[in-house]
């Protein structure tokens, strides 16, 4: 008889032995990493991001979509590197109006 966790595609194994869910972890965790030498060096490389996520296909493209999430242009093929972009700097400010509630 068959064992009916191995046939459950949400228990898949990735790279090492990571579950999705890992996966997911480490890119947030190499996202915010990468995010404060975007801001020091206006510009990292893809390649660099490759080596980071230590040639993780997974954990590579889930932090480049969660560069993309914050804010910063991820380039394309001709233009292979994340930089900040500087026409989302304002996205927050709209929101913060003071007004008080005293009643």
């Amino acid at each position: 008889m068959k064992n009916p966790i191995s046939c459950d595609s949400r228990n898949r194994a990735y790279k090492n032995g990571k579950t999705f869910e890992d996966c997911k972890a480490e890119a947030r965790k190499k996202t915010q990493m990468l995010s404060i030498e975007i801001q020091t060096n206006n510009e990292i490389s893809w390649k660099y991001i490759l080596e980071v996520a230590n040639h993780d296909e997974i954990v590579y493209k889930l932090t480049l979509k969660y560069l993309r999430e914050m804010g910063y242009n991820i380039g394309n093929y001709l233009s292979p590197k994340v930089i900040k972009n500087y026409n989302n700097s304002t996205n927050s400010s709209s929101s913060s109006s003071s007004s008080s509630n005293k009643e």
